[in-house]
């Protein structure tokens, strides 16, 4: 079907007494971006017209030939037969337009008590909500598999690092739940976005409210909406909602970067801690043995352009006054690449992580270097009565013969040991290695594979959830 003409923008072109320029009409459109919203906008109208009924403000014929009217234009737009025309603006007078041309006078009817204004307002909470959980269940499904790749390798050694040099021996598994801490947090605070996003704005009008005797918590009900907006200036112009969104698939993105630039790091011959499956990854068209990993670049590329999102709403917002602006037209690019971003990169990330080969023999040599024990020997001298300061020293001291000799504090002698502190025995050696290291870190949230497993425990049994 074919939306009617709109060479004069039928639904405001009242007090106009020429047709908008052709050039304005191109640079204001836009119903090329905003169409996206076409389901929550015939969600919104169907609610409003059943409202407007129950009211008593529509009579029940038109409520029925609405929401009829607004079935069959939802089915054209899915199966793709819905023509949309710029010249209708944006998605709502696109489809309003449509409505009264399938109905006659009820379609023009629908939008007795409400504004554009509070209609986008809600299409886009509307979206955001649908989107936010969407990305709740990604979140879910990654936090599942780095739990299970975490069990998997509760025991294999690892390097630990602080400013990228060799600091202690963690497990790979306990390396693992770091990451599975940050995206929790995600998670939890999607869940906290999606608490604000969930107000009905529908009922506040243009700016002032309206004269009709609107039942605004009816709307809510069918639109699952928790509360409805307590100002209507403030709802036809928040965009905070949309803001803190994107401020959460920035985090969420920032942290997928952070494990990129490891897994990247991790997959190189100089470290070799892991291999990446071949589907995640492409090859060079002149260095035949090249294995690029490309999805963790382009999830740490990506992060760039999520970041921007947010700068972009944020700045878009920074120096509006009340009520709404047509600015706020720009905000959906913004929000809708932030959330297909995040979605697609989470997606990616769910299906790459239980794929991840840890190369455990590589990481256990690596975790041997750097003297990455030495704070375990300094322990071992604490407990035999000397003052931690004074085995930082001695320990620092026995580092710097190694590091001259050019083996690690495992390799020393007992004699060359006990020059540094008399209190070193023959049992030191069964404290400095790796797996001793690991395993004396017993302390809740640790690195020991006990508390590994324990931490897996928790959180399966759904203690390591976000509030």
């Amino acid at each position: 079907m074919s939306n009617p003409s709109a060479d004069k923008n039928q639904m405001w072109s009242g007090r106009f007494s020429e047709s908008t320029s052709e050039r304005v009409a191109r640079f204001s459109e836009s119903v090329s971006f905003d169409q996206r919203l076409w389901r929550a906008d015939i969600a919104g109208s169907k609610a409003h017209a059943r409202m407007l009924g129950k009211v008593g403000v529509l009579a029940a014929a038109d409520v029925d030939a609405i929401t009829s009217g607004l079935d069959a234009i939802a089915a054209e737009i899915e199966a793709g037969r819905f023509a949309w025309q710029a010249a209708l603006e944006d998605v709502h007078m696109n489809i309003e337009a449509a409505l009264t041309a399938r109905i006659g006078e009820a379609g023009k009817r629908l939008h007795t008590g409400r504004s554009r204004n509070d209609q986008v307002a809600t299409d886009v909470r509307l979206f955001t909500r649908e989107a936010i959980d969407e990305l709740l269940m990604l979140t879910a499904a990654l936090a599942d598999a780095l739990l299970d790749l975490a069990e998997k390798e509760a025991d294999s050694i690892l390097p630990g690092f602080t400013h990228m040099q060799v600091a202690q021996p963690v497990t790979f598994g306990h390396h693992l739940l770091a990451w599975r801490e940050q995206i929790v947090r995600d998670a939890g605070r999607l869940t906290d976005a999606r608490r604000r996003c969930n107000v009905l704005p529908l009922g506040s009008a243009a700016l002032a409210g309206t004269v009709y005797p609107l039942d605004r918590r009816y709307v809510a009900g069918l639109l699952g909406f928790e509360n409805i907006s307590e100002n209507s200036l403030d709802a036809v112009s928040d965009r905070d909602f949309a803001i803190e969104t994107v401020f959460a698939c920035s985090l969420i993105m920032v942290h997928l970067s952070r494990w990129s630039e490891e897994l990247i790091l991790w997959s190189t011959p100089m470290f070799g801690f892991v291999s990446l499956p071949d589907r995640f990854c492409t090859g060079s068209s002149i260095m035949p043995q090249k294995k690029n990993p490309d999805v963790p670049e382009l999830v740490r590329g990506k992060t760039g352009r999520v970041v921007g999102d947010l700068n972009a709403l944020l700045m878009l917002m920074k120096a509006q006054p009340l009520a709404y602006n047509r600015d706020n037209q720009e905000d959906k690019l913004p929000l809708f690449d932030a959330l297909d971003t995040a979605r697609d990169c989470l997606a990616i990330y769910a299906d790459m992580v239980p794929h991840i080969v840890v190369k455990r023999g590589r990481c256990r040599e690596a975790a041997a270097q750097g003297f990455s024990t030495a704070t375990d020997l300094a322990d071992y001298l604490v407990k035999q009565g000397l003052p931690f300061r004074d085995a930082h020293h001695a320990v620092g001291n026995a580092v710097g013969l190694a590091a001259s000799k050019g083996c690690d504090l495992s390799e020393l002698s007992l004699q060359e040991l006990q020059v540094f502190s008399p209190l070193v025995r023959e049992d030191v050696f069964a404290h400095i290695t790796p797996e001793a290291s690991v395993a004396a870190r017993t302390t809740w949230g640790g690195t020991a594979p006990s508390e590994v497993r324990a931490a897996i425990a928790r959180a399966r049994a759904g203690g390591g959830k976000a509030a």
